[in-house]
């Protein structure tokens, strides 16, 4: 079978537990597989190795490029389509399939790919759906920038999205997003996450047109109103409710729980860098 025109690129750190399955997924169906190391102390290099990847190692001094675009600024990318796959994400037979009928001879510049999450041991099949750009031509763009350097600790774009020239595809097959390292790492991934968004909350308040416009349609609601008092709850209704999650039993109730508390603390913290930047020094 003919290997398909996309170069895979996997951004890492200590994955040991996640990268081989991501690996596996690959099934063989691309010949050109990058995996971007942030100085791994397990036998992430290792397994990539194994394998047969190119590793590359990163350094992050702070500012930008971040993880991804310094990938697609500092390397020769094999084929003209790169798709970026976090460790914790597995192909199916199904993308794969579809990537082979929709990718050679598209016109697009890019495709939003959705993903299904694994939670406390099983697959949630309900509630809101999860999707990212995560492939397009390798000349079409590079993920949004922000300034950042002074209020995040994260080394590669995880909320940022690629800015591209072109119309982008949709793939209907989903990713398996199932982390391996359990509930204390999903939680103090989560925390993270929830300052980044506060400050970025906080930047695009006072940011101009141009910062907004490079947001979609959903970005621009979810950050016009993330210091809401009604936002989490809006969200929980909408996912747990409207959208069925419900239907994946006592996993799918403590997800939508966990989803609330998320949005809460980015509230709370956007009024705490509030608070703080109100008070006298």
């Amino acid at each position: 079978m003919t290997v398909l025109p996309i170069s895979v690129c996997i951004p890492v750190k200590n994955e040991a537990k996640n990268l081989p399955n991501c690996l596996r997924s690959l099934n063989n169906a691309f010949d050109d597989v990058v995996v971007v190391d942030s100085g791994s102390t397990d036998a992430t290099v290792s397994i990539a190795k194994q394998a047969g990847a190119k590793v590359l190692n990163f350094r992050w001094d702070g500012g930008f490029p971040k993880k991804r675009n310094w990938a697609l600024q500092n390397h020769e990318f094999r084929h003209p389509w790169v798709l970026f796959l976090d460790a914790d994400e597995c192909l199916t037979p199904d993308v794969i399939k579809e990537l082979r009928a929709k990718v050679p001879g598209s016109t697009h510049a890019g495709y939003w790919i959705s993903f299904t999450n694994w939670f406390m041991g099983r697959p949630l099949r309900h509630g809101d759906m999860f999707r990212k750009l995560a492939l397009f031509r390798k000349d079409a763009g590079q993920y949004e920038r922000f300034p950042e350097s002074w209020w995040s600790h994260l080394d590669m774009e995880v909320h940022e999205h690629p800015i591209l020239t072109g119309t982008a595809g949709v793939i209907e097959s989903r990713l398996e997003h199932r982390d391996y390292r359990g509930l204390s790492q999903y939680i103090s991934r989560h925390n993270e996450y929830s300052t980044w968004e506060a400050n970025r909350w906080q930047w695009l308040s006072s940011a101009g047109a141009e910062a907004w416009q490079s947001l979609t349609s959903r970005q621009q609601f979810k950050y016009r109103n993330l210091n809401r008092w009604w936002f989490a709850m809006l969200y929980w209704f909408v996912s747990y409710v409207l959208k069925r999650g419900f239907l994946d039993g006592r996993q799918g109730l403590i997800f939508a729980s966990y989803k609330y508390r998320y949005f809460v603390d980015i509230r709370l913290k956007i009024l705490e860098l509030h608070r703080n930047r109100q008070e006298p020094c």
